[in-house]
């Protein structure tokens, strides 16, 4: 299993998913273990908002986290067939864990339009 986490800043889980281009890639260790297997640091054509083309890096991906999103980018990665998981968890290996071991993650934290 391949999860993609939004981290524009390569340490904390951030939103605004369909503007970021900066994600982390976990993967299971074989054991059960989360462990980093690469990142993305795409350019800004790249970023869900602004992506028409039709092959992207994230399409690699099984679950997608990130501590908010729309309902558009949700969309989108469904039809892809990619599960999003928004969540207020800040650490990428916390929440990459969670998800191998079938925990749930907290909701994502309220936030005004």
């Amino acid at each position: 299993m391949k999860i993609a986490i939004t981290s524009q800043n390569f340490r904390t889980i951030t939103g605004h998913a369909g503007k970021t281009r900066r994600f982390l890639v976990y993967g299971d260790d074989g054991k059960g273990k989360a462990v980093e297997v690469g990142r993305l640091d795409l350019p800004r054509e790249m970023a869900m908002h602004d992506f028409r083309g039709e092959s992207h890096p994230l399409q690699e991906a099984d679950v997608l986290i990130t501590a908010g999103c729309g309902q558009g980018f949700v969309r989108r990665m469904a039809d892809w067939g990619i599960q999003v998981i928004a969540t207020s968890e800040a650490d990428p290996q916390a929440a990459a864990q969670a998800v191998l071991s079938g925990q749930p993650l907290p909701p994502p934290a309220p936030h005004e339009h």
